[in-house]
């Protein structure tokens, strides 16, 4: 924790305001138990999606109670649970007395879908609290109380842009895989009618050593993949991690998903593991690909399943080349709990 220069807030007697932002991803494309020092781990791997996230603005106020946090919309009780939190570690290292407040939130990830949605809340809400206090949190001091808000986190608090296998339930890097994902073109979907997944009310799976030996093979795999640049070998392991993730969440469409992803031309398809958002995995280099793209689009539509929207994992491709463009947003993230009770959209082509 590193105290940052002070703002200048305006208006006397103004109550000091901080804001925070985190991003989403689009589900994983590496997931299981994996060899940490011989300990097994659960990891993941995230699909990075730019635009969606969560944005939050903590407004302290002095006198009350640190746990006092009042939250908007109401039922975001994770991120109010990392709002407290970070009282408590900002307003000693600003040298402060800690205090209540409100936090509100507002943003663009729907919920429920395995997108990061709660993680972004509770990101976003540790860094407005931090920015109210003028100090800086390190990623490792996000990740850490994240986790204690909401037992499990994904990689969201890592700016860098470097792929990481990322032990989710104790909120630390286990591998750094390399500097960048090879590009991709992502035509997103949701299985299951998009009916959100609550992952507290998933049965937890029994893991063999014969698992954990899959796991390890394709996370080398993966490693292969990064450093060579390699797309095809990307799409490769993270349909077959898609694959092993149908044992829990068993979606219908998955085997018409994949047949999809055959006859359009594309590298392979990722799911969320605990949702229901999935892509199809495109090669931005190959060629023909916006005839790709569109057979996609087509051949999901015929089987009924939801199509959301087109995008890129590389910055260095812009909207414009993207073969269906840009997205088109449709309005904000609904206003609901840490798990919705009804299905979430995200924006559409």
């Amino acid at each position: 924790m590193i105290p940052a220069a002070r703002r200048a807030v305006p208006g006397a007697g103004a109550l000091p305001t901080g804001t925070g932002y985190a991003p989403c991803h689009h589900g994983e494309i590496l997931q299981g138990v994996f060899l940490d020092g011989g300990v097994r781990r659960p990891g993941l791997v995230t699909l990075p999606m730019a635009g969606p996230g969560s944005r939050a603005e903590f407004v302290r106020r002095p006198g009350t109670a640190p746990q006092s946090i009042t939250v908007v919309p109401a039922g975001r009780h994770k991120a109010a649970r990392a709002a407290a939190l970070a009282v408590t570690e900002c307003a000693h290292a600003a040298g402060l007395p800690p205090c209540g407040g409100d936090l509100r939130l507002t943003g663009d990830i729907p919920v429920g879908l395995g997108m990061g949605s709660s993680t972004s809340d509770v990101i976003a809400a540790l860094r407005a609290v931090a920015d109210s206090y003028a100090v800086r949190m390190a990623p490792g001091t996000v990740a850490r109380l994240a986790v204690q808000a909401e037992t499990a986190s994904d990689p969201l608090m890592l700016d860098d842009g470097r792929p990481v296998l990322f032990a989710q339930r104790e909120g630390r890097v286990l591998e750094v895989l390399g500097p960048a994902l090879p590009p991709l073109v992502v035509v997103g979907c949701t299985l299951g009618g998009g009916a959100p997944v609550d992952t507290l009310s998933l049965p937890p799976d029994e893991v063999h050593d014969s698992d954990v030996r899959a796991w390890e093979r394709l996370r080398g795999l993966l490693r292969r993949a990064v450093s060579t640049g390699d797309a095809a070998l990307v799409g490769e392991v993270a349909t077959a991690s898609a694959r092993r993730g149908q044992l829990v969440l068993g979606h219908p469409e998955f085997d018409a998903l994949c047949a999809v992803a055959r006859r359009a031309g594309a590298v392979g398809v990722q799911i969320a593991h605990s949702g229901a958002v999935a892509g199809v995995l495109f090669d931005p280099a190959a060629t023909a690909l916006r005839r790709r793209v569109r057979r996609c689009l087509h051949g999901l539509r015929a089987h009924g399943i939801p199509t959301t929207r087109t995008f890129t994992t590389s910055p260095a491709l812009t909207a414009k080349e993207l073969p269906d463009g840009p997205a088109r947003r449709r309005g904000d993230r609904p206003a609901g709990p840490d798990t919705a009770r009804r299905p979430a959209r995200m924006p559409a082509l």
